[in-house]
């Protein structure tokens, strides 16, 4: 009878489903940590006018197919600096197992999907303990072919098939040294919960850092929308479709800088202002039209958030492989954003190669996004951000 059960509920699914994506409290609480600690570390190794994209959950997910691959030392500074001190490996596969079901089934009207894979270069024997966790776990494909260039072609198809095609290239040439590749892809894509009016939209200047002012193509309109005001910014929170996944803008007040604003952003308040300052008003919103490509290599990064063992000649990656001494040689992302009238499309793909060792308020508030801006898209009952960025010079078309 389960059987026919599961039948007859799909039949009557409404286009307007949400599921809540629930998982354990503490890694909720880790993952959320990791990304604004991810994004701080991010902005002092990147040049301050640079607009930047990036996926913490992606690059989380991508560091915990690492993690289980790890040993001893290099195992606990993975652990520790995915702040994820205390948790049980088990428990916290299962959770990125939840995430890779659960999330692209959160909203039925949210494109949403997470997927991963390993490739070995032929000759490197994977430990089968390891390769069935990464398929049970991490859903991962799993691939051993000769590093050759219909590698360099199967690994960037594999990225354009896992991202809409919105990022086709993600490897160019494959170094000799290097014998392996873990990768993550996420791919998100929302209508406006609210759209904007394309008769809406118009030419406006949008104030650079330097001081100079460029024109935009400002999208606009009025609606009820969640606002907080804080002394240094304003927040203006946007759902998309059904309203399990947000975009928060976060807009800085009185001459501050968006990347400071931004690196006052922590697990705490966040959290206080999800709970405590949002409140809705009708509000006229002005965003820009625009779509970014970007590219971060992330080495430095890691290293300031303490993922330093890997790199080095010391890492411990025995349970990878038996037939090589693996570490880690670089760890980067590519991402891709478009927002337009009617919503978001982001993507964003993290791939880590292994080389052998050797505003304020008016009477009608306003929150118009005409100078350099702060995102955030996050699923609201896991609170998981997804997508984190700065928008100092947004290329609209």
């Amino acid at each position: 009878t389960g059987l026919m059960l599961a039948c007859t509920d799909d039949k009557t699914v409404t286009p307007n489903e949400v599921h809540p994506v629930v998982i354990p409290e503490a890694i909720a609480a880790g993952t959320t940590d990791f990304a604004f600690d991810f994004f701080k570390n991010l902005q002092e190794t990147q040049p301050t006018t640079d607009n930047l994209f990036v996926s913490p959950l992606g690059l989380h997910m991508a560091l915990g197919m690492l993690l289980n691959g790890a040993d001893g030392g290099t195992a606990s500074e993975v652990l520790k600096s995915l702040k994820m001190e205390g948790v049980d490996l088990v428990t916290l596969n299962n959770t990125y197992k939840t995430l890779i079901t659960d999330m692209p089934k959160a909203d039925s009207k949210v494109e949403f999907q997470l997927a991963n894979s390993i490739w070995a270069k032929e000759g490197i024997q994977l430990e089968s303990v390891y390769s069935g966790l990464l398929k049970n776990s991490f859903n991962a494909e799993i691939n051993t072919l000769p590093f050759d260039n219909n590698a360099i072609k199967r690994i960037n198809q594999w990225a354009s098939e896992n991202t809409n095609g919105k990022i086709d290239k993600v490897i160019e040439e494959i170094d000799p040294d290097l014998v392996l590749f873990l990768m993550n892809a996420i791919y998100f894509k929302g209508d406006w919960q609210s759209k904007f009016d394309k008769n809406d939209t118009k030419d406006t200047p949008f104030k650079l850092e330097n001081g100079t002012n460029k024109n935009v193509k400002m999208m606009f309109q009025k609606s009820d929308f969640k606002l907080a005001n804080t002394e240094t910014y304003g927040a203006l929170q946007m759902p998309y479709a059904n309203g399990q996944f947000n975009i928060t803008l976060i807009l800085p007040k009185n001459s501050q800088e968006i990347g400071a604003v931004m690196n006052t952003l922590n697990l705490q308040t966040w959290n206080d202002l999800q709970k405590n300052k949002f409140n809705e008003f009708g509000v006229k919103v002005g965003l820009p039209r625009f779509k970014f490509k970007g590219k971060v290599d992330l080495n430095n990064t890691l290293s300031k958030m303490g993922f330093m063992k890997m790199f080095s000649d010391a890492a411990e990656f025995g349970k990878i492989t038996k037939s090589a001494a693996l570490k880690v040689d670089f760890v980067k992302q590519d991402s891709y954003l478009g927002i337009d009238e009617k919503g978001t499309e982001a993507a964003a793909v993290t791939t880590i190669g292994f080389e052998t060792t050797s505003v304020g308020p008016g009477s009608t508030p306003e929150f118009i996004c005409d100078r350099p801006f702060g995102l955030i898209i996050s699923e609201n009952t896991s609170n998981t951000v997804l997508f984190m960025g700065r928008i100092m010079n947004p290329e609209s078309e």
